[in-house]
């Protein structure tokens, strides 16, 4: 008798078992269910649209594509087409769609299949959709976007770059950009040292949570350049005019009125020597009175600082050049240029591009010489005490140290990467 219950219960036991088995395996076909439906609804919904409701078209502009064209292929009345052409240049400018970009065309989904919605994308994030739909009308958007904070750091060695060190840990190139940008004023990135180091803090953007949009500006950075550290916070000192900055620990801007060299990245080639003997000319004295950068043809040459172009134009030896006019004490000029960009009279930013590094008149390969003047006379700019920007104002400050100070914690607890010992080198010791 005793066995016969103990059956039974066993049974309940297994039955009941099975019974909660077969629950969880429903919730999980239910959560699956769930995720798909809502992977579906994500899909159908985009740019703001149910794409449930439209054919969809999608493509990339062609060479030769034109936004008229591409509209009335897809039977918009040509009024509606010269409304936005006229009325919407403003929000988008339909001259400037450029090959490569991807477009979208939602048309009705009857026989007709009239184009309703045109959606360009202007990058991964923003987009500009002009809608035909009862009164036309267009106007700018941008895809949700979110921000994953990231480390780095890196030291420089041997026969590396700061490029180099950054792409080997598969961080996006921008960083180093970015980095070259935060430090243009103070650090002279064609002269970096093995054992220099760095570490920056910057944010990731990812377009539905998963779709990588690049990196975002450097939020705050170290530098250890020959043995000194200097860090960079960024920092909106204006809030009216939405001025960032980057400053130092002690409040000092970063920024100079002029950058250190004319390329963000190439090579030193020459330097101002006013004792630079060629053999070429049989050994004599030839002053150099220029700063020689190498780099590929077509790099971008940039302004060192703002300032009005007084010359712009091809003259002997000098090639196509461009001279600035900064003010009264400063000027700066840029010769051998493969194509200059702007026009004598013109008024020029920091950091704006001018030109781009050719092998015009007297040179032996692509290369800018940088000529810079102070008071009148040709001078080494690599030796002149460039002036700073202001600091940030003593009202601002404490504020400021409040914010920066978990920042600075942050930095000085990221880790160097360790160095890889080379085989050889172990080799060479023993």
């Amino acid at each position: 008798m005793h066995k016969f219950w103990g059956f039974l219960f066993l049974m309940a036991i297994l039955v009941s078992c099975k019974k909660e088995q077969q629950k969880i395996l429903q919730e999980q076909e239910d959560k699956i269910e769930e995720v798909i439906s809502l992977a579906e609804s994500v899909t159908k919904k985009q740019f703001g649209f149910d794409f449930s409701h439209f054919k969809v078209q999608k493509d990339t502009i062609k060479r030769g594509d034109s936004f008229g064209e591409l509209m009335i292929e897809n039977k918009v009345d040509y009024p509606k087409i010269a409304k936005i052409s006229q009325e919407f240049r403003d929000t988008f400018d339909v001259r400037k769609i450029r090959v490569g970009k991807p477009y979208l065309i939602l048309k009705s989904k009857d026989t007709s299949e009239i184009a309703q919605v045109f959606i360009y994308e202007n990058d991964p994030i923003n987009y500009t959709v002009v809608d035909f739909r009862d009164s036309v009308t267009a106007y700018k958007k941008k895809k949700k976007v979110k921000y994953v904070e990231r480390e780095a750091s890196g030291i420089i060695e041997n026969g590396s770059s700061i490029s180099q060190v950054i792409q080997e840990q598969g961080i996006d190139y921008n960083v180093t950009n970015n980095l070259a940008d935060v430090y243009a004023w103070t650090i002279d990135f064609f002269k970096l040292d093995a054992g220099d180091k760095f570490k920056v803090i910057y944010k990731e953007k990812y377009i539905n949570d998963s779709i990588y949009a690049g990196a975002g500006p450097i939020e705050a950075a170290y530098f250890e350049h020959k043995g000194k550290p200097i860090y960079a916070f960024a920092y909106e000192n204006d809030s009216l005019k939405n001025i960032v900055d980057y400053f130092d620990d002690e409040a000092n801007n970063l920024r100079r009125t002029f950058l250190r060299a004319p390329l963000k990245f190439g090579r030193l080639s020459s330097k101002y020597n006013l004792k630079r003997r060629i053999r070429y000319y049989g050994y004599k004295v030839r002053p150099h009175k220029g700063t020689d950068y190498a780099a590929p043809i077509g790099t971008p040459i940039l302004a060192t600082a703002d300032g009005v172009v007084t010359e712009s134009t091809r003259r002997g030896g000098n090639g196509k050049y461009v001279k600035i006019r900064h003010n009264a004490t400063y000027s700066t000029q840029y010769l051998h240029m493969k194509k200059q960009k702007v026009k004598r009279g013109e008024f020029v930013r920091q950091g704006d591009v001018i030109g781009w590094i050719g092998m015009t008149g007297n040179t032996g390969g692509p290369h800018v010489c940088y000529r810079f003047w102070k008071n009148g006379r040709q001078v080494d700019p690599l030796r002149e005490e460039l002036p700073k920007a202001e600091p940030l104002p003593e009202a601002l400050r404490p504020e400021y140290y409040a914010y920066i100070d978990p920042l600075k914690d942050q930095l000085d607890c990221i880790v160097f990467p360790e160095k890889v010992v080379d085989q050889e080198d172990l080799a060479s010791l023993e």
